[in-house]
């Protein structure tokens, strides 16, 4: 996966991820991308650093003073389980549609059926295909007692 920054003509920033720069140049080329803000289909790739794999593993100066386990702050854990938490009730409102979940997603992007909000089960390639055709899927965890 590759996280791309991208904008539109009126300057709305927002990140996109991709299996691979050609699934973002094909994605691109065949109309699937649109600005999350306004719905413009003109989108460009913003310049960002890429990551350089040198062979020699980079090892950062230590800080100053490491701070104590029980000096850290809880919130970014909290907010990370109010995410995932608003995730699950999202997914908990949106209709099963278990295994079909890569089918039904297709069918919702490409008009063939009603749009609403699915949940179901799809294996990583599956998902990755989804990615690719422009169809914004979002694995989320599964709570205390959903596994089956």
């Amino acid at each position: 996966m590759i996280v791309l920054d991208l904008h539109c003509p009126k300057a709305h920033r927002f990140e996109g991820w991709f299996a691979s720069a050609a699934a973002f140049e094909d994605q691109l080329a065949r109309g699937l991308l649109s600005c999350p803000t306004c719905g413009a289909t003109e989108i460009r790739r913003l310049p960002s650093a890429p990551y350089v794999q040198t062979g020699h593993t980079a090892v950062p100066a230590p800080p100053a003073a490491v701070p104590a386990v029980s000096e850290l702050k809880p919130a970014p854990v909290e907010a990370l389980a109010r995410l995932v938490g608003q995730l699950r009730s999202m997914a908990r409102g949106a209709e099963d549609v278990g295994e079909r979940l890569p089918e039904e997603a297709r069918r919702i992007h490409y008009g063939e059926t009603e749009a609403r909000d699915i949940r179901g089960a799809a294996s990583r390639d599956e998902v990755e295909a989804l990615l690719d055709e422009g169809i914004l899927v979002l694995p989320v965890p599964p709570g205390e007692g959903e596994l089956h």
